[in-house]
């Protein structure tokens, strides 16, 4: 799969994200959270480095998200019986996206905090 084009490389992480989609309902919901904060937002007009801190936030925590699910399914594959180290590998990633995810909302409240001060 090395050096395919752009467009076949477009497909691949298409296809990842349906099948994430599918089968992962905390990534449905981080989506479905950050849709949520669009509309948030808009009606609070912070300035636009509010926008991209949140939209960079939002991004990083959907990535962590993907990131999450591809170890997964490669743990499980390579390792299907229960194992106390492979419990220790996905919690540390989840652990990685709960980590982003608070990051995120300490970025929401700093924003809720300096729309409020204008």
């Amino acid at each position: 799969m090395k050096n395919q084009g752009f467009g076949a490389r477009l497909g691949f992480a298409w296809t990842g994200l349906r099948v994430a989609w599918r089968s992962e309902r905390s990534l449905r919901t981080q989506v479905w959270i950050g849709l949520a904060v669009i509309p948030v937002m808009a009606v609070l007009r912070p300035a636009l480095l509010w926008w991209a801190l949140t939209g960079m936030m939002i991004t990083l925590v959907l990535a962590a998200e993907l990131i999450n699910t591809a170890l997964e399914h490669l743990v499980d594959h390579l390792h299907p019986e229960r194992h106390p180290r492979i419990k220790i590998v996905k919690d540390c990633a989840a652990a990685a996206v709960l980590l982003l995810s608070i990051g995120a909302m300490w970025v929401g409240v700093l924003m809720l905090l300096s729309v409020m001060e204008n």
